[in-house]
């Protein structure tokens, strides 16, 4: 399909007119600028600045860019006139201005893979004859019969001149009328601003502030008026009192909620903006569909101690990531008074180890209960076992000098006591066991006494060759057919033998006296043996092993000597009678009922021969530790 000649002749016009005016409409990004409106008069100089090449709009660092000034009225791009127009990059600079200098101005930004435009307005007003101030003016509020601060709104010019290391003065008029001694501050901030005391009704006016400087090989200036308005309403600097320079920690992923705290000393209405800025980018305000958002500005009045309004406005972040930490977030407060800030560190927080902390803490004191637990019921098998496994930690019984390991001591025949089941297990079932299994060396009352022997001396003398001594007893053994209250005189008498009722050897030995002049030869073992023991209870010097043979109530129980009560009382006793019964509802023994209603089982003491069972496991680690040399156990 050929198309007609008109109007293919028109766009070969319209191609060749953008090509020879230098600029062709693209599809750029369109980014509005927060000040797209400068006002001059003819003869001031005026500055267009770009705030597109920032790292919000793409990486300048490391990308190709082309920067160009276009004028919209006549399309064409701008380039540099000498004294006149200067492009410095991103920055378009009007030297002198004239009339015709306004109307609109594009900037673009292109890069290899984009296109970035912004749009400025340049209004260029006829200055009024006899006027010393500028047609467009600023407005700021004074409160009457305080100091006051007025702010030369230069401040961006002031800053641009600084990246190029130029050098700039400020002057104020008042009126027409040069205001000589204004007080200057070495901080950028307070270098362009006007301080006046104790403000009234003569301060109603107009305070033009004149920038001068040299750019391009041409000195200019620009101007900017400030109309005061004194108000009867007074306030202060404001104080930010929150954040002040901290470092905040917060986890990665978690929200996280900051506020800006400003407090202003005043009288009556105040007006202050409070912004939140993360890199020098202002942060939306009261858009929750973005992840960093402030909220609206709120304010509540104070009283005392300083009358006052309390300005508050919260950073949110919804969620947490990356690239939000090792930032300043800075909370930055306009006002005439001043514009202070307050700034935190955001940071991400140290790994939570109180969690391991307690699992470790928690998994020791487990381990350190189950360790007791264990201990306790198993105290006997490991202690036997580290006897077995190391016994070279243990002294050599050998050079002691003692012949025995034990003396048996146990109700004699015609004793208190006696039965043969107890004398059965004194004479063949211990010595089968400890001496003839585990190596030891007893030294049994009734089978190992020479005859003839003196009582009194061949116990001393056994006593002290052994080691320890196993005292056999049962309910019965203390307590006197005839006088069941004078058992105690043997635990609470002194080493007299006559306060047991024993005569020594030589005194006669048919009989003991009991203080009511009679004697009970029949009783001669049992006390002879039972003053033994009182002996070695109350000298110390011999281990005793209690071994009770059977189950003692309580009431029994009060009628045992004192000594021998309380050494069951700190080391306890080995229970024949508790294994008895462990062996019972077990079931590993014969018995019927017969036996069961005589009362047979409790007084039948038949424990296991087993060196490994629990009675002889228990008899075991009471018993002296066996040197290395006699050791015969395996």
């Amino acid at each position: 399909m050929r198309l007609c000649p008109t109007l293919t002749s028109l766009l070969v016009l319209l191609g060749l007119y953008g090509i020879c005016t230098g600029f062709v409409q693209e599809n750029c990004i369109n980014y509005i600028h927060r000040y797209d409106r400068v006002y001059s008069v003819p003869g001031d100089v005026a500055m267009l600045n770009s705030d597109l090449l920032s790292r919000s709009v793409f990486d300048f660092t490391s990308v190709l860019y082309n920067f160009t000034w276009y004028n919209s009225k006549t399309n064409q791009e701008i380039k540099n006139e000498s004294s006149r127009i200067l492009i410095l990059n991103e920055t378009l600079w009007f030297l002198k201005t004239t009339l015709d200098d306004k109307g609109k101005y594009m900037a673009i930004l292109r890069t290899p893979s984009q296109c970035f435009i912004q749009t400025f307005n340049l209004d260029v007003d006829q200055q009024v004859s006899g006027e010393c101030w500028r047609p467009k003016k600023a407005h700021q509020t004074l409160s009457g019969g305080v100091n006051g601060i007025l702010s030369c709104p230069l401040r961006d010019y002031i800053d641009k001149l600084h990246s190029y290391n130029i050098t700039s003065s400020l002057t104020w008029l008042r009126g027409c009328d040069p205001i000589k001694d204004w007080t200057r501050r070495n901080d950028s901030t307070a270098a362009i601003q006007l301080y006046i005391n104790e403000a009234g009704l003569e301060n109603n006016h107009f305070y033009t502030c004149t920038l001068t400087f040299t750019l391009g090989g041409v000195t200019g200036s620009i101007s900017e008026t400030i109309k005061t308005e004194v108000t009867v309403e007074t306030y202060g600097v404001p104080q930010v009192q929150e954040p002040s320079g901290e470092t905040i920690k917060a986890q990665i992923g978690s929200s996280f909620r900051k506020q800006c705290l400003v407090f202003v000393p005043s009288v009556g209405n105040t007006s202050v903006t409070v912004i939140w800025f993360v890199n020098k980018m202002p942060i939306p305000t009261n858009k929750p569909t973005q992840r960093i958002y402030t909220t609206d500005k709120r304010n509540r009045s104070q009283d005392v101690p300083v009358k006052g309004i309390f300005f508050e406005r919260v950073l949110i972040i919804s969620e947490l990531k990356e690239e939000d930490f090792h930032l300043n977030y800075t909370c930055h407060v306009f006002s005439d008074r001043g514009s202070p800030q307050g700034y935190f560190t955001l940071l991400p927080a140290d790994p939570n180890i109180l969690l391991p902390i307690g699992l470790v803490f928690g998994g020791a004191m487990v381990l350190f209960i189950a360790s007791v637990i264990i201990c306790y019921v198993f105290k006997v098998d490991i202690v036997l076992w580290f006897r077995r496994a190391f016994p070279g930690l243990y002294a050599n019984t050998d050079l002691d000098s003692k012949l025995y390991d034990a003396y048996v001591a146990y109700p004699q025949p015609c004793d208190t006591g006696f039965s043969e089941e107890i004398e059965r297990f004194a004479i063949h079932t211990l010595p089968k066991v400890l001496e003839n299994s585990c190596g030891y060396q007893l030294f049994i009352a009734g089978r190992d006494c020479l005859p003839g022997e003196a009582i009194v001396d061949s116990v001393e003398e056994s006593l002290k060759a052994s080691r320890c001594v196993l005292l056999l007893y049962t309910a019965s053994t203390f307590i006197s057919k005839k006088h069941t209250g004078n058992d105690n005189k043997i635990s609470k008498s002194s080493n007299s033998y006559e306060k047991s009722g024993i005569k020594t050897k030589d005194e006669s030995s048919s009989g003991i006296y009991d203080g009511e002049k009679e004697f009970y030869p029949d009783a001669k073992q049992q006390f002879t043996c039972a003053v033994a023991m009182h002996k070695a209870l109350m000298e110390g010097s011999l281990k005793v092993i209690l071994v009770e043979l059977e189950e003692i109530s309580p009431d029994e129980l009060a009628l045992l000597p004192e000594s021998v009560r309380q050494l069951r009382k700190e080391q306890g006793a080995v229970r024949l009678w508790k294994n008895q019964k462990k062996k019972q509802r077990s079931g590993t023994c014969m018995w019927n009922r017969e036996d069961e209603e005589k009362g047979e089982w409790d007084t039948q003491l038949s424990p296991a021969l087993s060196p490994s069972s629990r009675f002889w496991k228990e008899m075991r680690y009471h018993m002296p530790v066996k040197s290395k040399k006699r050791r015969t156990l395996t």
